[in-house]
């Protein structure tokens, strides 16, 4: 029976990506959901995007949603204006132009166009498993099809202190954690703190429960 793993924000940290991937014991036909935020801040943000292409080929049930940084991200590369200008460099957008090996000052950048794939094709929302999840959160009170996708990437208190059911358990990131946000079986949140010298988590999920917990600390990086 294929298993079933959710992941959370990676924001550039390609090194916890990959020794993640190497302690959990995927097979072939489970089903995998990054969370989003896989760039950001960290050192090598297309080195986590590379790391997440090649990962797709050999398990093909995963999905990626997601998370507000991609969304920064795309706005600035179009230069759509939804965002305020500098707000994305202000996020730790700079590491990720570094990655890519964009000078800020000269523009517009360019991105691989298997990468700017992979961005324009992340979705906001998936149900599998009898799990919702999302980027950041849903709005209470809001019918499931009427969430907007601001709210799905950059909504927190207002979503995780309210006691809303929406009928499944909703795995989320977006709001770092010191530790795993465990209210089964209203929600989970799963962002712990990879960007600053937190966690990277994976959990392996199974009845509206966790059944396992992987995790890699930054310090696992060093030696």
């Amino acid at each position: 029976m294929p298993n079933l793993y959710a992941i959370g924000d990676i924001h550039g940290q390609r090194g916890m990506l990959d020794m993640l991937v190497e302690k959990v014991p995927f097979k072939k036909d489970d089903e995998i959901v990054f969370i989003g935020d896989y760039i950001d801040r960290g050192p090598d943000s297309r080195g986590v995007v590379e790391s997440v292409l090649e990962f797709k080929l050999s398990y093909p049930n995963t999905t990626c949603l997601r998370g507000n940084h991609e969304d920064m991200f795309l706005d600035y590369i179009k230069e759509e204006g939804n965002y305020p200008r500098g707000i994305f460099t202000m996020n730790g957008g700079i590491e990720t132009l570094h990655s890519y090996g964009i000078d800020p000052r000269v523009g517009p950048p360019k991105v691989p166009p298997l990468h700017m794939a992979f961005f324009e094709e992340l979705g906001h929302l998936h149900e599998a498993g009898g799990f919702i999840f999302v980027h950041a959160g849903l709005r209470p009170g809001v019918p499931m099809d009427e969430q907007i996708e601001k709210d799905m990437l950059w909504m927190r208190e207002d979503f995780f202190n309210s006691d809303a059911d929406f009928g499944k358990p909703v795995i989320f990131g977006h709001t770092p954690m010191p530790e795993i946000l465990d209210k089964l079986p209203r929600f989970l949140g799963i962002d712990t703190g990879a960007a600053f010298g937190g966690w990277l988590t994976c959990v392996q999920l199974e009845d509206t429960r966790i059944v396992n917990t992987y995790q890699i600390h930054s310090s696992d990086l060093e030696g």
